[in-house]
Order: C-alpha cells, then sequence, then structure tokens
C-alpha cells in the first residue's frame, strides 16, 4: 500500500522526538565512538546521528517504541545528516553512509513489530532538519 493509499484510510501517527529519547540513554563520549570512532581524534558526544552507526540497536529500539506506540511513520535519525552539519564532527564524509544506515534501522525496525504481529503499512521518512549555518540573501 503507497502513503497515497493509506492517508484515504485512516489518519497516519507520525512518531515522536528521536532526540528527546535519546537522550534517556545518557550516553557518554565512548557511547557515541563506538569501536570503529574509539580513536577519533574530535569530540563526538552530542552526534546523535552518528549513533544510527555506534548504538544502531538503542536507535532501531527507539523506532520499535515508536511503532509500538501506534506511529505509521518513522522518521530516520537524520536530523543533521548533511554535509554542514556533521563538519561540526568533521565527518561530513559520513552523510551518505549515515543516511542509508538510518533507513536501514528504521526498516529492521518495522520488520521486528511486523513479525512480533503488528499490523498495517509503516512508512519511513527521511528527517531533515537546519544546519547550523544561516543563510543570508544580502550582497
Amino acid at each position: 500500500m503507497t502513503i497515497q493509499e493509506a492517508i484515504t484510510k485512516k489518519i497516519l501517527v507520525l512518531d515522536g522526538a528521536m532526540g528527546t529519547m535519546i537522550q534517556a540513554y545518557k550516553f557518554e563520549e565512548e557511547d557515541y565512538r563506538g569501536e570503529r570512532f574509539a580513536d577519533y581524534a574530535h569530540p563526538l558526544k552530542g552526534n546523535n546521528d552518528l549513533l544510527t552507526l555506534t548504538q544502531s540497536a538503542a536507535i532501531e529500539d527507539i523506532h520499535y517504541a515508536y511503532l509500538k506506540a501506534g506511529a505509521d511513520i518513522l522518521e530516520t535519525n537524520t536530523f543533521n545528516s548533511n554535509a554542514i552539519s556533521m563538519e561540526d564532527y568533521f565527518m561530513s564524509d559520513l552523510v551518505k553512509e549515515l543516511n542509508v544506515e538510518a533507513v536501514v534501522r528504521a526498516q529492521a525496525a518495522i520488520d521486528r513489530f511486523k513479525a512480533e504481529g503488528g499490523e498495517g503499512p509503516k512508512f519511513i521518512a527521511g528527517s531533515v532538519g537546519p544546519t547550523n549555518e544561516t543563510a543570508s540573501l544580502s550582497p
């Protein structure tokens, strides 16, 4: 079923705030780093999008919790997965990988939900937040 078909049948519920759910985990610097970035030269705490790679089970569990709560649409954990925002962590080269893996994690949560008897069509929406740079139209 397409999302266009689904919205003709019911009001679709979007999941909630990923960042708020991540905060409940109280991740520390080493959690953000994981094994892959253990020796990374720059601080990584606060890079919630990186958790898609380093704490993928937690990200999947957050998605799953939203599905169990009734969400029909999961937003990817990609609020800052763009080159401008990731440059704060010197990780612009990871943007594509972060976005792809974020969809994989959301789909894994949907698959788990359905395998455990969850019903109805579920959708994934890419989350895109503002960057930390302001745009100016003045010359």
